[in-house]
């Protein structure tokens, strides 16, 4: 007969850790209240901001998936004998995962105002908002992962590693863009947005994720070489861009044989077909931790 075991500082560790997720939440709730200028409970509850539930539920979920992430990364004798190592840590990650939003929210859709249109209850706003945190965080694990074994003496190489995955998703945005442009008669991308066509919003947002999940299998498959910053730059753009085309090249054949003789951009563009969205989200996700699983090490 097996018993359920649970030890000293097994507690200690969960008790940390859902600390610090409840004081980063209530942070939360209240940032989001002052945004929206009245209570959470009266957007949420009263006013049914489907859009702002999106958006909250998907930062909870990043803070505790990002905290979840950490504390089986170090040891709770790391965490006991170092504890400022620890909240530094836990605060140089939430602060590269909001650069990382802000970054995609002020620069590669500077021509949309996600945060206003969340307020007015857009759900495909929500939508590409939140799948690009979600991206963001997945994106600074995997930069974790691949440096943190040197301390914090690489933390510069980490930071302008950081910028230049974040201008591989600025230009994924924009090569999105022109596909988008080409197939709608020259119609932008970041005004359809606010026309609340949901499925486009479901679209992005796994491609998003679909993506970042490729730049952590790229950084995972990767070696990380100490102090070198040329040669661990050269090693990250090789890596994440493979399988950033592998990426491409696995979901394009996966929706031909998933989807045959469907005009997936018509469906989606036009009909606001919401099945169809949600294969490909479906897909790129998959196909994205598929290359996690084969090229991690």
């Amino acid at each position: 007969m097996s018993y359920l075991s649970l030890s000293n500082t097994s507690l200690v560790a969960i008790a940390i850790s859902f600390v610090v997720i409840c004081i980063t939440i209530i942070s939360l709730r209240i940032i989001t209240q002052i945004k929206a200028k009245q209570a959470l409970k009266e957007e949420l509850a009263q006013h049914d901001n489907f859009a702002m539930g999106i958006s909250f539920a998907s930062e909870i979920s990043v803070v505790i998936a990002t905290m979840a992430f950490l504390f089986d990364e170090i040891s709770i004798s790391t965490a006991q004998s170092n504890p400022l190592k620890v909240i530094l840590l836990i605060v140089l990650l939430f602060s590269f995962i909001k650069m990382g939003h802000l970054i995609h929210r002020k620069w590669i859709l500077r021509r949309f105002n996600e945060e206003a249109a969340i307020l007015k209850q857009n759900v495909c706003a929500a939508l590409v908002d939140s799948g690009m945190l979600i991206a963001n965080c997945i994106l600074v694990l995997g930069l974790y992962t691949w440096t943190h074994t040197q301390g914090f003496s690489n933390l510069l190489i980490a930071s302008v590693s950081f910028f230049v995955l974040q201008g591989m998703f600025a230009l994924d945005s924009k090569i999105r863009e022109k596909r988008f442009a080409k197939a709608n008669q020259g119609a932008s991308l970041q005004s359809n947005f606010g026309l609340e066509n949901t499925s486009i919003g479901i679209r992005y947002a796994g491609k998003s994720i679909g993506l970042a999940l490729a730049a952590y299998a790229g950084l995972s498959s990767a070696a990380f070489q100490n102090g070198k910053m040329v040669e661990n730059l050269f090693t990250l753009v090789m890596h994440c861009g493979v399988m950033w085309l592998l990426l491409y090249c696995l979901t394009y054949i996966i929706k031909i044989i998933s989807m045959p003789n469907i005009d997936t951009a018509l469906e989606v563009d036009h009909q606001d077909n919401i099945g169809i969205a949600c294969i490909e989200f479906a897909v790129f996700c998959a196909i994205g931790y598929l290359l996690i699983s084969m090229f991690s090490i």
